[in-house]
């Protein structure tokens, strides 16, 4: 049962890591992308602008914070 314990705390390091907002960030973002898939649109432009937003936020948030 450790094992299974240290594998699924490697991967929820791994996974969501520092920012948990990211991870969620990005679970959103491939919930949508699979939504639009399913309506026959291209959804290929969501997951990069998705990141890059994601980033751009996080950054915005550690550089305020070091003030």
């Amino acid at each position: 049962m450790r094992r299974v314990k240290v594998f699924a705390h490697f991967w929820w390091e791994f996974i969501v890591g520092d920012d948990w907002r990211i991870a969620a960030g990005l679970a959103v973002a491939l919930g949508l992308c699979a939504l639009l898939v399913h309506e026959d649109l291209a959804a290929w432009w969501l997951l990069p602008l998705a990141a890059l937003g994601l980033l751009a936020e996080s950054l915005r948030r550690a550089t305020r914070n070091t003030g």
